[in-house]
């Protein structure tokens, strides 16, 4: 038999002591805490929000979280990873299947916002893994001011966007790197706001009372309107010039 059949890597050690003195009791807390901070980022935002808060939301003491956690900030981010590396995760590997799929043939723009999106509302749909609630909770996410949290989520999530920011140069030849990027932001901004926001079920109630939980409908609005604008075509760089076009 193999010696590292029976024995466990080195990378791997780690993370299995931490396993081992991880009691199922902390393990309980901690999620307690984290449901409760998921809820009350989203309602309140991260400003308005204390540790004390929600605390009192999980019933445990100040001391529980600031040993699991050590601040409101990481705890912050420890509640938009749970959720965010598994769903982004899920992106990469359905753009991927769909690159594998076309045999090297560039994605259109639909297919690659598919990717995007497809995850996030399978996410949507999953109570367990936080819903659509989590899901308005990243909007604000990319809306807060805050600098630590845009720091977090540009540092954390760099190579996912550089999969996408790939992707859309290959659909869209064209356009110049930055150009490329600028409108992937803004694609980002758009679904951010989406997903966050209450105006679009709103709309979907007043003409289609009967979709209001239908998620692919909001695809089936949004993705032509952000294909559109990624394939824009390039303006004046002079700002008072299109200003004057227009």
């Amino acid at each position: 038999m193999a010696l590292s059949s029976v024995v466990p890597s080195v990378s791997r050690l780690p993370k299995l002591a931490e396993q081992a003195t991880e009691r199922p009791n902390e393990v309980d807390t901690k999620s307690r805490i984290l449901d409760a901070a998921e809820e009350l980022f989203m309602e309140h935002g991260f400003e308005a929000t204390s540790l004390r808060l929600i605390t009192t939301a999980a019933s445990v003491n100040l001391a529980a979280a600031n040993y699991h956690f050590g601040s409101k900030e990481e705890l912050f981010q420890a509640v938009l990873t749970r959720r965010l590396d598994p769903m982004n995760q899920d992106r990469m590997a359905l753009l991927t299947a769909y690159e594998t799929a076309s045999g090297g043939t560039a994605l259109t723009c639909e297919k690659i916002i598919s990717a995007m999106f497809i995850p996030a509302l399978k996410l949507a749909r999953n109570h367990d893994q936080g819903g659509k609630n989590f899901l308005r909770l990243l909007g604000r996410a990319y809306a807060d001011p805050a600098p630590f949290i845009r720091e977090f989520l540009s540092n954390q999530y760099a190579a996912m966007i550089a999969r996408f920011r790939a992707a859309f140069g290959r659909a869209l030849p064209h356009l110049e790197r930055e150009e490329v990027s600028w409108r992937l932001h803004f694609v980002m901004g758009a679904l951010s706001y989406t997903l966050a926001g209450t105006d679009a079920l709103k709309m979907i109630a007043q003409f289609h009372p009967e979709e209001i939980n239908n998620d692919e409908l909001l695809l089936k609005r949004l993705a032509p309107f952000l294909a559109a604008g990624l394939r824009a075509p390039v303006q004046a760089t002079d700002s008072h010039q299109w200003f004057q076009e227009t």
